[in-house]
């Protein structure tokens, strides 16, 4: 029976989306209800309104790269330690206040901003579609395209510059807020890593006795550890310098160096090498007299100090680094200079 042969009181108010009967009943609970009137919103139909939420999408991406740019400069320039007040949570550390205040911001007015942009300029007609298999025909690819396409079109992008534009800075800069962090991962190696307090003329002081060392303190086959000189062990910069600049010195027969540089940069066959283990940096501390090789404690690296100390055993990857010693007008031992290499592990940076 057609809807032609049924009396006009009997016929439904609405057809569905898809040609079924828009009122649920009994025998038919599921009925598709059919989708209501479309109702226009005032971007669609007012072009001063569509500026307006433009404007303010812009405006939620802008607030989202100065919040990055205030991430960046908070955590280059709050030292770690300061405290501020905040009514009513009390004293709090003014970095990790500034990081959480400037990175949320930063990603609720990208959130913010995309879902304005969406809910006020794009599309937003509904369309009812059927159902269909998980794989897909041609013809459902050309249909995704086609919508792809369509979607692009009606978000309005390549019309809405502005939006286009902060947008894109606001997704270009938030990244940085995460490479910023990088920079806990240690110092720069173009800058610290690279130099020590080791320099021309600084004595060679006796990491036990805390004074100067002479030639005569050294005995052959004997192993004594040294800190450059003002280098106090109760002051601030002690743990971070020592661990770069920690030395061992080793007194051997000249006859029995076999590396040429080595023989001219010591001083009566005193040897001196920086004491960090170049796998991982821990300190070397074991020295076998009768063979000349020193030992790391942590991975059994070893190293033949008659020999460049170069690496003979374990998983270091290159000799440790020779610091050029003398002898000054008191008859002191000092240093020449820094060393000419990097101490300790290789970095990305290392040349």
């Amino acid at each position: 029976m057609s809807s032609q042969d049924i009396p006009e009181e009997n016929l439904p108010a609405e057809q569905g989306a898809h040609g079924a009967v828009g009122v649920a009943d009994e025998q038919n609970p599921f009925a598709d209800p059919g989708l209501p009137p479309h109702e226009h919103r005032v971007q669609d139909i007012d072009e001063r309104a569509a500026r307006r939420s433009e404007r303010t999408v812009a405006m939620l991406f802008t607030v989202s790269m100065l919040s990055t740019i205030g991430f960046i400069a908070s955590y280059v320039s709050i030292p770690h330690d300061k405290s501020i007040f905040v009514f009513p949570i009390g004293h709090i550390n003014a970095l990790n206040f500034a990081l959480g205040l400037t990175l949320g911001l930063a990603l609720f007015a990208i959130g913010a901003g995309a879902v304005h942009w969406a809910r006020t300029l794009m599309s937003d007609e509904e369309i009812a579609d059927e159902r269909h298999p998980i794989e897909a025909s041609p013809e459902v690819r050309a249909k995704v395209h086609a919508d792809f396409k369509q979607g692009a079109k009606e978000s309005a992008l390549g019309r809405r510059k502005l939006i286009r534009n902060t947008m894109f800075g606001a997704l270009a800069l938030f990244p940085l807020s995460g490479v910023m962090l990088l920079r806990d991962l240690g110092p720069l190696p173009g800058t610290k890593l690279r130099h020590t307090m080791w320099s021309k003329g600084k004595l060679l002081v006796n990491m036990n006795t805390d004074q100067p060392l002479r030639p005569s303190d050294v005995a052959v086959g004997s192993l004594t550890f040294a800190k450059p000189e003002g280098l106090e062990e109760h002051s601030e910069e002690f743990q971070t310098e020592i661990a770069k600049a920690a030395l061992m010195i080793v007194r051997l027969q000249p006859d029995n160096i076999k590396d040429k540089r080595e023989l001219e940069w010591s001083h009566e066959g005193i040897v001196a090498y920086s004491k960090i283990c170049t796998h991982v940096g821990c300190p070397i501390s074991l020295y076998e007299q009768q063979t000349h090789h020193v030992l790391c404690p942590c991975h059994q690296s070893t190293f033949d100090l008659s020999d460049g100390a170069r690496v003979i055993f374990g998983p270091a990857g290159h000799a440790l680094p020779q610091l050029r010693i003398g002898v000054n007008d008191e008859g002191y031992l000092e240093a020449l200079g820094d060393f000419e290499e990097p101490v300790g592990p290789a970095f990305w940076e290392r040349g």
